[in-house]
Order: C-alpha cells, then sequence, then structure tokens
C-alpha cells in the first residue's frame, strides 16, 4: 500500500506542479498549409495539458488529499497495532498472562486486527485506483468533446498527443496545445463555482 500510495502522490504531485501564469496563445498555431499534400496534422503536449488544465489541476488537488488520508489511516492502523504486537511479546516474555488461554484469546485478537488492517488498506488500494480511473475516463471525454467541436473549424485530418518523446521530431507550427488548453478552460465550470452561480441565481429570483 506504502508503494502504491507513493505512487499515487507522485502522479498526483506531477499534475499539481502547474505554471501558475495564465497561459497565453500560441504565436504560431498550426497553419492551414501543414503539409504540401493538404494533409492536416496537430498535436497536443500533454504534460502542459496535465499542468495547466484547470480541471486536470483541480482534480489532481482530490487525488492527493485522498492519498494522503489514506495514508494517515494506514500509518495510523499501523502504529497501533504494532504497539499492542510489542505490548503482548512484552507480556509473553514476562509470564504476564494468568492462563494460555488468555495469551491465545490476546493473540487472536491481534490476528484479527491484521486482517482488518489489511482488508483496510486493500479498500483503499481499490478506492484510490477508481478514483484515478474516473479521473482519467473524465479528462479523456472532455478533451475528445473539445476536439470535435475544435476540428469543426480547424479541420485536421490527424491530431496527436504529445508525451515525453513519443513524437522525435515537431515543427512549432503544428502545435495546438495553449489553443487546446485555453479552450478547455473556457469551457471548464469547477463544481463549487457551478454550484455557487446557480445559488446565486435562485436568490435573483427571490
Amino acid at each position: 500500500m506504502k508503494k502504491y500510495i507513493l505512487s499515487t502522490l507522485a502522479i498526483a504531485a506531477m499534475m499539481a506542479s502547474c505554471n501558475n501564469a495564465s497561459p497565453k496563445m500560441d504565436e504560431q498555431p498550426a497553419s492551414d498549409d501543414a503539409s504540401a499534400s493538404g494533409f492536416k496534422i496537430a498535436f497536443v503536449e500533454v504534460d502542459s495539458l496535465m499542468t495547466q488544465y484547470d480541471f486536470a489541476k483541480d482534480y489532481s488537488v482530490t487525488l492527493q488529499k485522498k492519498s494522503n488520508n489514506a495514508r494517515n489511516t494506514l500509518n495510523q492502523k499501523g502504529t497501533a497495532l504494532q504497539a499492542a504486537v510489542n505490548n503482548f511479546q512484552q507480556k509473553l516474555n514476562n509470564n504476564g498472562f494468568q492462563s494460555r488461554e488468555q495469551a491465545a484469546s490476546v493473540q487472536a485478537a491481534l490476528e484479527r486486527q491484521q486482517r482488518d488492517l489489511q482488508e483496510l488498506q486493500a479498500r483503499l488500494e481499490n478506492e484510490l485506483a477508481n478514483e484515478t480511473a474516473k479521473f482519467n475516463e473524465a479528462l479523456r471525454d472532455s478533451l475528445q468533446n473539445f476536439l470535435k467541436a475544435y476540428n469543426k473549424d480547424k479541420k485536421f485530418d490527424l491530431i496527436l498527443s504529445k508525451a515525453g518523446d513519443n513524437i522525435l521530431l515537431a515543427e512549432k507550427k503544428y502545435d495546438i496545445t495553449m489553443d487546446v488548453i485555453n479552450g478547455l478552460n473556457k469551457r471548464y465550470k469547477p463544481a463549487a463555482k457551478s454550484a455557487a452561480a446557480d445559488t446565486k441565481k435562485t436568490e435573483d429570483k427571490k
């Protein structure tokens, strides 16, 4: 679980380490004559999308909080269990139990506590995995829906995602990352802000 949480935190930290400066439109967006043959291509920088798209930044905070809560819960329960085990072992060594039956009863209780902790660990891992999958799906849907609308005017034949060095070389004129980020951010309405806006509308009607 520790390895899993640290991995999740690393992902959340990467997504949360955003550049606070407001994104600017590309100075050289992909041109209409993207290639001599008329085949129009463009690409989007995934890393920039993850760090500058407000939805991704907000969700990274949610994932990080869940990771921190899971880690703290497991650490607290693990520490309590270890203390109980140490106390049991000390009493056992010092003949602190009145009978073998009493010692066996305490040992059984500790084993149940350990199983409960393992079950909790598995449940928290599953919750974190589901939350991450939910985010990935929502991000993909958001991007695809935007690109469908965006491409009605741009009419690209192919839009690629650039992550790391999966695209070894590309001209800057094919980079539509900032266009996409700005467009996504204009469409994005955080849940808290949307709820506040709805409340204000309701109050205005009264």
